[in-house]
């Protein structure tokens, strides 16, 4: 069975995604960690009410890069983690830890990638972005991490059409449905 720790910063409706996924046993894994850079994070909740275990890891709370550094390494290694995910995680990742699970962090973008990728790109930025542009559809992306912003390679993606219509509100609601599909998807791709 996987292990995964699961990143957030926010709400956390794509790791209730996978805790669904979870519970209904269509993916063969367990989340063993929530990580947030947010105390805050409403996320943290969902995690607590599901009976997981949370950890607030953050450069606030750890300012000197190699604690924080070592504070992930630790929880990763305690928890037996072989998968990581990131699901709304508004950090970059440290190399280091990048490089320990190599092929095995995936992050999910409210977008096409390669298109809408990258440093700032995120949330609402990423559907007004789309709605400038004037694209024909927008989408949710799944790739496997690397050292930069949303670079990796792909391992899914869908699309869904920009309406007439559209704000970035309502765009970002019909992208978030697709995401809530895809991430539990490419976890299932792995094996422990």
């Amino acid at each position: 069975m996987l292990k995964l720790a699961v990143f957030i910063s926010g709400g956390g409706t794509n790791l209730q995604a996978l805790i669904d996924a979870c519970r209904a046993r269509t993916i063969n894994a367990e989340i063993a960690a929530v990580i947030s850079n947010n105390a805050k994070a409403f996320g943290l909740e969902r995690a607590r009410t599901a009976g997981i275990p949370v950890f607030h890891i953050s450069k606030i709370k750890f300012p000197a890069e190699e604690q924080y550094l070592s504070m992930i390494r630790r929880t990763l290694r305690q928890a037996e983690i072989n998968l990581v995910v990131l699901a709304g995680y508004m950090k970059l990742l440290p190399p280091d830890v990048v490089r320990d699970y190599y092929g095995r962090v995936i992050n999910i973008h409210p977008a096409l990638l390669p298109k809408y990728g990258g440093q700032g790109m995120y949330g609402m930025q990423v559907h007004q972005a789309v709605l400038a542009a004037g694209d024909k559809y927008s989408g949710a992306t799944v790739h496997i991490v690397d050292e930069h912003y949303d670079r990796g390679p792909i391992l899914i993606q869908r699309r869904v059409p920009v309406e007439k219509d559209d704000t970035p509100e309502t765009l970002a609601a019909r992208v978030l449905k697709i995401e809530h599909q895809i991430l539990p998807m490419a976890v299932a791709l792995y094996r422990s």
